[in-house]
């Protein structure tokens, strides 16, 4: 099973790795804010309001957790469905990746969409909110990269589900799955829907693709907790899983033998021998 302390070391101190990292000014924030947990809302259904236009404040663990994840695995290349602070904090992550691996990577490494992130949602009002926070520099060399598609309610063997149409054609090593909202799908299976208060989210993009990705891939949900048990009830390749209560977060690492030279370079590079460890147990 896969352990928490596998991706984020326990005595890690999320104030001094904000102010290191400066990631207060990477979100356009000139202090912290008086509560930075922000799950917190002051009502009980504001997450479940179909016409809410307020996004939520900067979760700055959550987000400097995204960050640490994305550095010390020497991410290369992600796909985030739901678009919001996570994506300038990628940003930032990948560009300092790039920094200090591109010459190692592009020579080594196979990889078609070296330091990019890939970020889809079906709101052109949220990629607009977002583009805003996004330095420049980091727009300008293409690291972030937003999609908008449709999202369809359908169905996975059966099940009903959404999936967003298209998708960027891509193979990630970090999926990080916070959209979308329960409220946008289109259409209806035999009636049935997201779309209501007492529903949840239930994305099935990943399943989709889940045979081209390549072993050391890893996924992150925010919350979404129905979500990430109907992926975990579907998923068919040899993934490890951990839930965190304290972060609310799910984790899937898809653990298997290497595919091939490339696959076992890049396991090397980003994961070394923690991950091969990991995949004895």
């Amino acid at each position: 099973m896969l352990k928490i302390n596998d991706l984020v070391p326990r005595a890690i101190n999320y104030e001094e790795y904000i102010a290191e990292n400066n990631l207060l000014a990477i979100l356009g924030l000139k202090a912290f804010p008086s509560s930075s947990k922000v799950k917190k809302t002051s009502s009980h259904s504001f997450t479940v309001d179909p016409s809410n236009e307020i996004p939520l404040s900067a979760d700055l663990e959550d987000l400097s957790r995204l960050h640490y994840i994305a550095c010390s695995r020497k991410v290369t290349t992600i796909l985030e469905f739901g678009v919001g602070k996570s994506t300038a904090i990628f940003g930032n992550a990948l560009a300092l990746n790039r920094q200090s691996y591109y010459d190692l990577t592009s020579r080594e490494l196979r990889r078609g969409n070296l330091y990019e992130c890939h970020s889809i949602d079906n709101s052109p009002f949220w990629i607009k909110e977002c583009s805003k926070i996004i330095p420049n520099e980091i727009m300008d060399n293409k690291t972030i990269n937003f999609h908008l598609a449709k999202l369809n309610v359908s169905d996975f063997c059966g099940r009903v589900c959404t999936f967003y149409d298209p998708l960027p054609n891509l193979c990630p090593d970090l999926i990080y799955l916070d959209g979308p909202d329960q409220f946008s799908p289109n259409g209806d299976i035999r009636g049935l829907t997201t779309n209501h208060q007492d529903r949840m989210p239930m994305s099935g993009d990943i399943l989709a693709f889940e045979h081209f990705l390549q072993p050391g891939t890893l996924i992150i949900i925010d919350g979404r907790t129905a979500n990430a048990r109907f992926l975990a009830s579907n998923l068919q390749r040899r993934w490890a899983y951990c839930y965190s209560a304290d972060y609310d977060q799910h984790f899937f690492e898809l653990q298997e033998e290497p595919l091939g030279i490339y696959n076992r370079k890049m396991l090397d590079h980003c994961l070394g021998e923690n991950y091969f460890e990991r995949l004895s147990k």
